[in-house]
């Protein structure tokens, strides 16, 4: 099995402490700017950063719907990390200063990829069709702290 990685990124009209709090606020905005692949949408703990526990489902593609119950850590400043308790999966957000006024979103899922031929075509097509989801959700995000 080896480890796919999709990494997308946006520079935000909004300074960085503005984005991640949005980013950190499960209870109110992530709910909202999360594209149409997700679905079941439920905070279970928490809510806002360190100690969440939120649910959803994400497809991926038409046959593929992972099943998400994430864990949210916040290791060190600007920095969110959901990890999956029904996979693999860990996705590390990442938002630092990036100009007067403006901040970077980095958006970083690893997981354990399958083996042989499904293998190979998940580490092709699974990081750029991933790579859209987010870079939707960064442009959601962008619009929601960017009106403000």
């Amino acid at each position: 099995m080896a480890q796919v990685e999709a990494t997308t990124e946006r520079v935000i009209a909004a300074d960085a402490e503005t984005v991640f709090d949005a980013l950190a606020d499960y209870e109110q905005v992530r709910g909202k700017v999360l594209p149409g692949q997700f679905s079941e949408y439920e905070v279970r703990e928490g809510g806002d950063g360190e100690g969440t526990l939120v649910h959803w489902k994400l497809q991926a593609t038409s046959k593929r719907v992972r099943d998400c119950l994430l864990e949210v850590t916040e290791p060190t400043d600007g920095q969110l990390v959901e990890k999956d308790r029904n996979s693999s999966m860990v996705t590390t957000w990442t938002v630092t200063p990036a100009g007067e006024g403006k901040s970077k979103a980095v958006v970083s899922a690893v997981w354990n990829g399958a083996g042989g031929i499904g293998g190979f075509f998940e580490r092709t097509f699974a990081p750029k069709g991933l790579g859209r989801i987010y870079d939707e959700l960064l442009q959601n995000l962008a619009a929601e702290v960017e009106k403000k």
